[in-house]
């Protein structure tokens, strides 16, 4: 890292100290100069039209992209109704989509008061998002000095990464989780140390621990209730967890379905604790990008001198405040859907070849058994416009995720399934 302050290049000498290059002018038209015995030359000469040529046709867009991102395999996101309504020959109103763990009920009706009303969209959005961190404050109860928002908590996960991982550096990830955390840390050119969850999800904390002892990560990824089975981390394995000389990184997008406090105020007691939020499920608001986090002081202040300055959207501010000022509909729409995936756990139980796994999100994760096919499965129902999550990954191969909606939709899916004939 470092700045190089350019001037005529036609008679430069290049100095090198310590992080910084200096580009010192010379008076002669050829300076070299040469560092561990390796010269750099500026010479005043044009190379020929021919040869010139040839080096542009050997030249290759991808040449100037970093190694390790050549073979990374991007993120496999959920379409949206406009994409699925295209594939599928049905309108979005046809379409039960249970694939995404979006929220079906959307958000209160401030939001879209305040959205229709906006006064300053073509002004940029507060740096610093103060109504909104002050808002959420009040809402979490832990001071907003604490709190720094983003365009989703998928922002945040990359910024702690930039702002932790060198490349090189590892980090500790458990799965079947959230496979944001692997791709993100791909992106950052970080080592990922895959400690894989015991066969009920829980966490294996005695290989955790052996990981961290011997190969020094930098940063541990958990998510309480994890994605995509609903299991929670109680306080006695998260304890342990923040005894071990590791970042740990809580993310809790699914908090507000599992009937357990958030840990947001503990990172005023740890200094190796961040915790992730969204508004993605609790506030309907997915398809407006907006996440926070709460962090310690001693790691806010680097993340505030390289997140993007403008990060959180006018519109994305002006709709997350206006769904706390309504926490009685955030309260319903929670009971509602948690109320909703008891009956489909139930349900879902009855189906022969399924075999649902508890959870404590809104969203229940299914073994498919009787040998019947997880993919095909999955690709039935969307030709019948259901759409649920089907897993390539070896360590979820044979399941499926199935996100919890309105009753109504819980009747569809039931319908389609017994409709269904694997023999």
């Amino acid at each position: 890292m470092g700045v190089i302050n350019m001037y005529n290049t036609s008679s430069l000498c290049v100095v090198k100290h310590n992080t910084s290059i200096h580009l010192l002018e010379h008076r002669a038209p050829i300076c070299s100069f040469e560092e561990r015995r390796k010269g750099i030359t500026f010479m005043n000469s044009s190379m020929p039209v021919n040869q010139a040529i040839e080096v542009q046709e050997r030249l290759t867009g991808d040449s100037f992209i970093r190694p390790h991102l050549r073979n990374l395999s991007p993120y496999q996101p959920i379409l949206p109704f406009e994409v699925l309504s295209s594939r599928l020959g049905k309108s979005p109103e046809d379409i039960v989509k249970l694939d995404a763990n979006e929220n079906p009920y959307g958000p209160p009706p401030e939001v879209f008061q305040a959205l229709g009303s906006m006064k300053f969209p073509y002004i940029y959005p507060d740096p610093e998002s103060r109504r909104l961190r002050a808002a959420l404050a009040e809402d979490s109860g832990i001071e907003s000095d604490y709190i720094l928002a983003g365009c989703g908590a998928d922002e945040l996960i990359d910024l702690i990464m930039r702002c932790v991982l060198d490349p090189g550096d590892k980090m500790v990830d458990c799965p079947p989780t959230f496979t944001m955390y692997e791709f993100d840390a791909a992106v950052n050119g970080a080592l990922v140390l895959k400690v894989p969850r015991n066969s009920d999800f829980s966490l294996n904390l005695e290989l955790i621990a052996d990981v961290v002892k011997k190969e020094k990560p930098k940063c541990i990824f958990l998510t309480s209730p994890n994605n995509p089975d609903g299991s929670i981390i109680n306080d006695e394995i998260l304890l342990k967890i923040l005894e071990l000389p590791i970042l740990v990184v809580l993310d809790e997008a699914y908090i507000e379905f599992s009937g357990i406090e958030s840990r947001m105020g503990w990172v005023k007691k740890f200094e190796n604790l961040i915790v992730l939020r969204t508004f993605s499920k609790r506030a309907g608001l997915a398809g407006l990008r907006v996440g926070y986090g709460a962090f310690p002081l001693s790691i806010i202040e680097y993340l505030w001198r390289a997140k993007q300055p403008y990060n959180v959207s006018v519109a994305a501010e002006v709709a997350a405040c206006a769904a706390l000022q309504n926490p009685a509909y955030l309260e319903k729409v929670k009971e509602a859907l948690v109320q909703e995936r008891d009956r489909l756990y139930k349900l879902m139980k009855e189906v022969p070849f399924l075999n649902p796994f508890p959870s404590h999100s809104n969203f229940i994760l299914c073994e498919v058994t009787s040998g019947v096919d997880a993919k095909k499965l999955k690709e039935d129902l969307a030709k019948m416009g259901v759409m649920i999550r089907h897993y390539s990954k070896k360590e979820l191969k044979g399941y499926v995720r199935v996100s919890v909606g309105m009753p109504e939709h819980t009747d569809v899916l039931m319908a389609c399934l017994n409709s269904l004939s694997f023999d």
